[in-house]
């Protein structure tokens, strides 16, 4: 599909956002409205064999995540997303590297309703903030069933109880390997399937 490659050939030089200029960003938004508006899947929500996996993300306009590229001494690594549908769950793993072997992960586990055919409410639950090395992160899927096991780790781990941690996101494209977002909070997120 031309239009998927070519909104894929606008973000590879970006760095998932992180060195877009303005002119990119408006470009990339071309891309992606125009590829909206031939999602194969107009009702992802039941698409849920598509929707379950790990994603890895491409592109954001997202000022939370980019922002962690501005940690001292530190540079943004992968950022993945995690959904697991069975148990309306999703993950998001941000890891971190810069001072040797001080590779840190940065973590949120939420949960999430349907609310129409493309919108979930989102409600953040826990976050962990740790050395890669003492969390014994090997990948996205193997950490994940830490945490579902109910693991403790050696890092910073606490609940999140404000009943203001929630937000919703539109997935307003979805096929076999690409999904696309849209956040509350004005956000855009490009990911594939890891």
């Amino acid at each position: 599909m031309l239009v998927k490659t070519q909104l894929l050939n606008a973000i590879a030089p970006t760095n998932r956002g992180l060195l877009a200029t303005e002119q990119d960003k408006q470009a990339i938004l071309i891309h992606i409205a125009s590829l909206e508006d031939q999602n194969p899947t107009p009702r992802p929500l039941e698409a849920s064999e598509l929707l379950d996996g790990d994603w890895r993300l491409l592109y954001t306009t997202s000022k939370g995540l980019l922002n962690i590229d501005r940690l001292p001494f530190y540079k943004l690594g992968q950022i993945y997303q995690c959904i697991r549908v069975n148990t309306n769950s999703v993950y998001n793993i941000a890891s971190v590297y810069g001072l040797p072997y001080l590779e840190g992960t940065i973590s949120v586990v939420a949960s999430f309703k349907g609310v129409s055919e493309r919108r979930v409410q989102v409600n953040f639950e826990r976050s962990i903030f740790g050395l890669s090395r003492l969390i014994d992160f090997k990948s996205p899927s193997l950490y994940i069933q830490q945490i579902e096991s109910g693991k403790k780790f050696t890092a910073i781990d606490f609940p999140i109880t404000s009943t203001n941690q929630q937000g919703w996101l539109d997935i307003t494209y979805i096929d076999n390997d690409l999904r696309i977002g849209r956040g509350n909070e004005g956000s855009v997120f490009v990911l594939t399937k890891a």
